[in-house]
C-alpha cells in the first residue's frame, strides 16, 4: 500500500491501494448499490492494456478507480474517474461529492492537470453538483454515450404481474405475437448465481465469444442505420468478453425458431449497482415485418432475468444524444425508441452528468497540444 494523503479534519482521507489490496474490489465499486462496472478491476486491466494507469484508491469508505495518462514529453497528465466516484450517491450524494473532491486533491497533488468524472447521480441530488461546482468541477459533453436513463424501479416485492400490468397494452400485444411465432431467447452468461427465468434458454459457455463477435455485427449495422459510429471489435469484443468472464456482462439473443435459429436481435446488459442496465441493443432491421415483437421480448426477458436476481432496477439505457441531452422530440430519430422503453414504464431518470476540474490551465492546453500533434503523427 503506498502513502497515504494527510486528511484534515472533516475531509475524505485518501489511499491508494497495491494489487494485493484489491480482495473484495468489485464487491465494493461494482456489485454494492450505486455501484458500476466502468468502475471494475475488469475495466481497469482492459484500459491498462490502451495505455492508461489505474489507480485503485479507497476514499474513505469509498473505492474509485482513477485513470491517468501522462502528457508526452511536457509532465503532468489528465485523470478520468469513470461513472464515479460509484456506490456513495446510493447512500448520500453529499458522501458522493466530498469523496470526488478528496480523490481530485490526490490527484491534483500528484502532478495531474484536469480531472473528469461522470457519477451516475441524480440531477435531483443538488448538494452533489452544488459541492463540485462550488470548488471548480464545471460541466462538459458527456465522455459516455448517454447523460441520462430510462429507469424501470423494481422495488422489494415487485413481481412479474405488477410490471406487466405497467406496460403497454400494444407492447403485451407484441410479446404475445413474439412468444406465438416462435422466437426464443439465447442467454451466455458465465456468473454461477444467475437468475433463473422461464424462457431464457443457457447455451454452453463457449459459445459466447461467437456470440460477442456476432453481436458486433449487428450493433455495426444498427450504428450505420442510426448514424452511430463505433470503435474496432478489438476495442468493444475484447472488453466484452473481459466483462462476461468477471460474471459483469450478460448477452440476450432473440433466435428463430430455435437456440439455433437464426438471429434477429440482441441486447447486452451489464449487471452493477443492484440494477441490470442495458448498453447496447440491435436487431436486423428486414425482419422486423414479419418478426416485430423481437426486442420487446429481449427487454421483457431482461426484466424477468433482473426480478429473478432481486435487482431493484430495470435500467432500459439512454436515449439522449449530444446536442440533445434531453428527451427526444417526436420528428427526431430517437424518439421511436424512446417511446419504445417508456411502453415498458420506464421513466426518464435526469442525470447530473460529466464535470471536469481543470487543474493547471497552462498544462492543460498544452498537453492536448501536444496529444493531438502526437496523434496526428502516429
Amino acid at each position: 500500500m503506498t502513502a497515504a494523503a494527510a486528511a484534515a479534519p472533516g475531509t475524505v482521507s485518501v489511499r491508494e491501494l497495491g494489487a494485493d489490496d484489491l480482495a473484495g474490489w468489485d464487491e465494493a465499486a461494482v456489485d454494492a448499490p450505486g455501484g458500476h462496472v466502468l468502475q471494475s478491476r475488469a475495466w481497469a486491466e482492459h484500459r491498462r492494456e490502451r495505455g492508461w494507469r489505474a489507480r485503485f484508491l479507497a476514499a474513505g469508505e469509498g473505492r474509485v478507480l482513477a485513470l491517468t495518462r501522462p502528457w508526452p514529453r511536457i509532465g503532468g497528465g489528465s485523470a478520468y474517474v469513470p461513472r464515479g466516484p460509484a456506490g456513495l450517491a446510493a447512500r448520500s450524494a453529499r458522501d458522493a461529492a466530498a469523496t470526488l473532491l478528496a480523490v481530485a486533491d490526490q490527484l491534483a497533488a500528484d502532478g495531474i492537470d484536469v480531472i473528469a468524472a461522470d457519477a451516475e447521480v441524480p440531477a435531483a441530488e443538488a448538494a452533489y453538483r452544488s459541492a463540485i461546482t462550488a470548488r471548480g468541477f464545471r460541466p462538459i459533453e458527456e465522455i459516455q454515450p448517454s447523460r441520462h436513463r430510462m429507469s424501470l424501479p423494481l422495488p422489494p416485492g415487485t413481481d412479474e404481474a405488477a410490471v406487466l400490468s405497467g406496460v403497454a397494452k400494444s407492447t403485451r400485444q407484441r410479446l404475445r405475437r413474439a412468444e406465438k411465432d416462435g422466437t426464443v431467447v439465447v442467454r451466455h452468461d458465465r456468473r454461477a448465481d444467475r437468475g433463473a427465468v422461464d424462457g431464457l434458454v443457457d447455451v454452453p459457455v463457449e459459445a459466447a465469444d461467437e456470440a460477442l463477435d456476432r453481436f458486433y455485427g449487428l450493433l455495426r449495422l444498427t450504428g450505420d442505420r442510426r448514424g452511430f459510429g463505433f470503435a474496432g471489435p478489438d476495442e468493444f469484443v475484447h472488453w466484452w468478453r473481459r466483462a462476461l468472464d468477471a460474471g459483469h456482462l450478460v448477452l440476450l439473443e432473440g433466435r428463430d425458431g430455435s437456440a439455433d435459429g437464426e438471429v434477429l436481435g440482441g441486447l447486452l446488459l451489464y449487471r452493477h449497482g443492484g440494477r441490470l442496465s442495458t448498453q447496447h441493443s440491435g436487431d436486423l432491421a428486414d425482419r422486423r415485418r414479419d418478426r416485430p415483437g423481437t426486442m420487446h421480448l429481449l427487454r421483457w426477458r431482461a426484466i424477468q432475468l433482473a426480478l429473478a436476481e432481486g435487482r431493484h432496477e430495470m435500467d432500459l439505457g439512454g436515449v439522449d444524444v449530444a446536442g440533445a441531452r434531453r428527451p427526444p422530440r417526436e420528428d427526431e430519430p430517437m424518439h421511436g425508441l424512446y417511446e419504445h422503453k417508456r411502453s415498458f414504464g420506464a421513466e426518464w431518470l435526469e442525470l447530473t452528468g460529466a464535470h471536469e476540474l481543470v487543474v493547471r490551465p497552462w498544462r492543460y492546453a498544452a498537453g492536448r497540444v501536444v496529444g493531438r500533434i502526437g496523434r496526428l503523427a502516429r
